[in-house]
């Protein structure tokens, strides 16, 4: 039997025409053509492959498309899963080095999810704010009894509204005034976008948990995603001064592989514990529950819009506690300026630490396992420092809580005056501090009464006299994991035997190029900018692998 062919009519054209004019217009409204989940949107550029009226062939691409589709996941996940294995297999080695006796395991970093505001690009997602979901006890922190407690918990400062114009290179460039007035607003760094410091009563104790809280739950008290998304301009290569060239910290985190080892919301840490038996001598991995570390800032209150904010907004929320001591106190940081001996100055550094060191011990020392404590142009990657001080109490077999650690970057300044770089941050456990603390004000010993900026020297020659040494942080193959500065200096260094840097570093040596820094290094020193702490934050937690 014959099926007539349909006629075509002027009314059924039209309406064919109609119809199609339809589709057209919904897809430019559209805008964006996206790609898949988590893509950047391709704007549409008014041609269309998809005929509403040729109904088989449309379902023959759909089919076509499909299977191209799924051989293409098929080979992506074969091919990330041979990645992940070399990666593992070539990280800091099996026992037989200089220090560390375990290798770390590199993430499996998450589809990132990208957003556009009014054409500007911003980061977002897992690695961007240092998790995916909420653990449950973060679902909803801001409770009225937890407000109580701390009515500055969920607090953050005012985010700008996008602008197109603005670029973060100005950030860069930007000389602020003394009191920061004249830098410009996008960079969060300006004071006017601060507002002034809350008053808190002598006897406050500030709450240190609460960048962790914001950190984990994803967003400040008002519902804004917490830490602000990370713009995308900050994957390009971008210079101390903001030029496009000479970019030699970015080049030191590609060039030395260096990544974190989860991201900052983890609760957990895995680790490759050697053991002599295995074809490349290490075990499966190992996962355990991470460290409690609580981290300290010295800073001035000046710092408190642009160097301590960076720090909050970027790698502060991956320390269990966080606390800046400063010289003036601000519950919404939390920063707190603390009485001590002598001047506020830097001269007289080794007071205010020692003021630090008393306050932590009444009242946090229970809370953690570990106190690393540095200055206020420090990046520190604290996922790494975790996994490495997991590594070390497990193939120890002890518990910071009873075993005396001090741990960073040792120097040498003659003689047996051995001690860890202040600049780079250095680790206590809880055991050494409690045991510092007990005789902290031993005058002969200790340097109860010394006023010096060398607080670095004073405390190791206090741990010393207590029978406490050092721990030699180097991966296997002698790369440094606390570093006194910047990744490009490291990179790029040149010998030159009557640097102070040099002779301390004698009786073991400086790496330089790509084994400057082990792979899953944790500090470094002299990251003034905080726009150089958001740069350097993105290109290790956010940006795609080409960009890194």
């Amino acid at each position: 039997m014959h099926r007539r062919a349909a006629v075509s009519t002027p009314a059924t054209s039209s309406k064919v025409a109609a119809s199609r004019e339809r589709r057209a217009a919904r897809l430019r409204n559209n805008n964006l053509i996206n790609s898949g989940a988590g893509s950047i949107g391709v704007p549409y550029n008014g041609h269309s492959n998809l005929h509403p009226s040729d109904g088989g062939a449309f379902r023959k691409k759909v089919f076509i498309a499909a299977g191209t589709l799924t051989v293409g996941i098929l080979s992506g996940l074969w091919i990330a899963a041979l990645y992940h294995v070399t990666t593992n297999t070539e990280g800091s080695g099996s026992e037989g080095g200089p220090g560390s006796t375990s290798k770390f395991a590199f993430p499996k970093m998450n589809t990132l999810r990208r957003i556009r505001k009014n054409d500007k690009k911003e980061i977002s997602g897992p690695d961007a704010a240092g998790h995916d979901t909420p653990l449950k006890q973060y679902e909803n922190p801001y409770t009225a009894e937890a407000l109580k407690k701390n009515p500055y918990l969920g607090w953050q400062p005012t985010i700008p509204a996008p602008d197109r114009s603005f670029s973060w290179r100005t950030c860069f460039t930007a000389k602020p005034s003394e009191d920061g007035t004249n830098q410009p607003i996008g960079c969060r760094e300006n004071p006017s976008t601060f507002g002034k410091a809350p008053a808190v009563d002598k006897s406050w104790i500030p709450d240190v948990t609460m960048v962790r809280t914001m950190l984990m739950h994803g967003k400040d008290i008002n519902g804004n995603p917490f830490p602000p998304p990370l713009d995308k301009e900050f994957c390009e290569n971008i210079a101390v001064q903001g030029g496009k060239q000479g970019d030699t910290n970015k080049e030191c985190l590609r060039e030395a592989m260096i990544r974190p080892t989860g991201t900052l919301n983890s609760t957990t840490v895995t680790i490759y514990p050697s053991n002599h038996f295995g074809v490349d001598g290490d075990t499966d991995p190992i996962t355990l529950p991470s460290p409690r570390i609580m981290c300290l800032v010295y800073t001035m209150a000046d710092a408190h819009s642009n160097r301590i904010q960076g720090m909050r907004e970027t790698w502060a929320g991956g320390c269990d506690g966080f606390l800046a001591f400063s010289t003036e106190s601000d519950p919404r940081l939390p920063a707190i300026s603390l009485e001590h001996d002598g001047p506020e100055e830097y001269t007289n550094m080794w007071q205010k630490v020692r003021s630090i060191w008393r306050f932590v011990g009444e009242n946090y020392l229970a809370d953690h396992d570990w106190f690393f404590i540095g200055g206020d142009d420090l990046f520190v990657m604290p996922n790494n420092l975790k996994t490495y001080l997991a590594s070390l109490t497990h193939k120890d077999g002890t518990d910071p809580k009873t075993k005396e650690y001090f741990v960073g970057r040792r120097f040498n300044a003659g003689g047996n005056d051995y001690f860890n770089s202040g600049g780079a941050g250095y680790a206590l456990s809880q055991a050494t501090l409690r045991k510092f603390l007990a005789n902290i004000d031993d005058a002969q010993h200790c340097s109860a009464k010394a006023h010096t900026s060398t607080e670095d020297v004073m405390i190791a020659r206090c741990l010393r006299y207590l029978g406490i040494s050092f721990t030699d942080t180097r991966d296997s193959k002698g790369r440094e994991r606390f570093h006194p500065f910047a990744p490009g200096t490291h990179l790029h260094w040149q010998h030159d035997e009557s640097d102070w840097y040099e002779q301390y570093n004698k009786e073991w040596g400086i790496l330089t190029g790509k084994d400057c820094c082990a792979p899953d290094s944790v500090s470094f020193h002299y990251v003034k900018k905080a726009s150089m702490v958001r740069h350097m934050q993105a290109l290790l937690y956010s940006c795609d692998g080409d960009e890194r």
